[in-house]
């Protein structure tokens, strides 16, 4: 989208436009009014593209007549993400560094009196006044600038929070490192933490989690979320005054579209991994945010179960009354890896088709899918691992839950 576009866009003829086609396929809808000048039919057929995606990304807020770009709805935070966050944090005045679209901020506005949003991009700037107009959100301010040059102007004492989600994709390449990212706030940690008590850091889910307390020395928490067991973010959470030498707590938070059956769990790094020779009859793989967290060895000590191996996290035990954090499964059988062995335990069971697995196994899914010639299937489960003596098995696991049947 160019700002002249914009212009066009924010007609009520247009938006008029955009609603009544936001189920047309965006290039058809281009095709079948090239040539027309009375409407800019590019932006139109960008924005009903980005409405088909802001739709499951932004479920409520994308029944509001608000404008996108590709990229920036992209790198926006999903709905349900956002409003955990901005759970997190409260006080009088807020700002967000990284501003983008306005999401982050819309939801922020709710949890304190001000919300100073900052953007560098003009575009995005623009994009966000109609969000925040759109939404009714008069409580944000909005600036155009540098991150770092608008926070040094606000004196200190002022802010109780600062957000910052750190752009990613400088110069279109994707980097995972905080330092890499922009604006750096490795670099600028001190600065940070001079203007406010409490700092909020949305970091890439890939990010090494370990050693993040040499680089951001007043780090007190991680938090890892993920939203339909896709692990979505890491919070870091920077308090100040918070000791050099302590370790930062780790929570892992899976949360749902439904908004149910969602779970917490908190702990720091070193739990004992207790593993059992004898695996039970259900087979458990914790969602993505605990293991991410580092957090299994808790989760299995809540719902009494025991690692399969000393190296991965995959959990077994007996059935659990409660709901259990992630996929659950019954586990049929178990044989030890080896080629014709396996070729005999698939003719025994009848596997011709199974979702297949894999953790610290050296084929890949595809790999054996192509060698044992087996198709996808939605009901059985192969998982290639290791037991308790670091040998390699694979178990043969049924869902616990009907086909199609979603588990919190």
């Amino acid at each position: 989208m160019r700002e002249d576009e914009l212009e066009l866009l924010l007609r009520p003829e247009v938006m008029e436009e955009i609603g009544r086609n936001a189920d047309e396929d965006p290039a058809a809808y281009a095709m079948r009014n090239a040539g027309r000048t009375d409407i800019p039919v590019r932006a139109i057929a960008e924005q009903i593209a980005c409405r088909k995606k802001a739709a499951k990304k932004l479920p409520r807020l994308s029944t509001r007549p608000l404008l996108y770009t590709s990229r920036a709805l992209e790198q926006a935070s999903a709905e349900r993400v956002a409003a955990y966050r901005a759970s997190q944090m409260s006080g009088q005045r807020a700002i967000d560094l990284s501003g983008g679209l306005g999401i982050d901020s819309s939801f922020l506005a709710g949890a304190f009196a001000r919300i100073d949003f900052v953007e560098r991009d003009p575009l995005l700037c623009r994009l966000a006044s109609h969000t925040m107009q759109v939404l009714e959100r008069k409580n944000v301010a909005i600036q155009c600038g540098d991150a770092f040059a608008v926070l040094d102007s606000i004196p200190s004492g002022i802010l109780d929070w600062i957000f910052v989600d750190p752009d990613r994709r400088e110069s279109g390449r994707r980097r995972v490192g905080l330092s890499e990212s922009s604006p750096d706030v490795v670099s600028g940690h001190n600065e940070l933490i001079h203007k406010a008590p409490g700092v909020c850091i949305k970091a890439s889910p890939a990010l090494e989690l370990s050693g993040l307390k040499r680089e951001l020395p007043s780090l007190s928490s991680i938090i890892v979320v993920s939203l339909d067991r896709q692990c979505r973010e890491s919070m870091l959470i920077l308090l100040k005054g918070t000791a050099q030498e302590k370790e930062p707590e780790r929570k892992a938070v899976c949360l749902h579209s439904s908004g149910i059956g969602e779970y917490e769990v908190s702990g720091r790094e070193g739990v004992e991994r207790r593993v059992t020779a004898e695996p039970g009859p259900c087979f458990f793989e914790p969602d993505p945010a605990i293991i991410k967290a580092g957090l299994s060895a808790e989760v299995a000590e809540e719902f009494g179960l025991e690692f399969l191996n000393h190296s991965v996290d995959y959990l077994t035990g007996g059935p659990s009354e409660a709901v259990f954090p992630g996929r659950a499964f019954r586990l049929v059988a178990l044989t030890p890896y080896k080629p014709k062995l396996f070729r005999r335990f698939l003719k025994e069971h009848q596997i011709f088709g199974a979702s297949i697995q894999r953790r610290d196994f050296p084929l890949s899914p595809e790999e054996l899918r192509r060698l044992y010639r087996l198709k996808e299937s939605s009901s059985r489960f192969l998982f290639f691992s290791r037991n308790a003596a670091g040998e390699a098995t694979v178990y043969f696991c049924l869902s616990l839950r009907p086909e199609g049947e979603e588990a919190p």
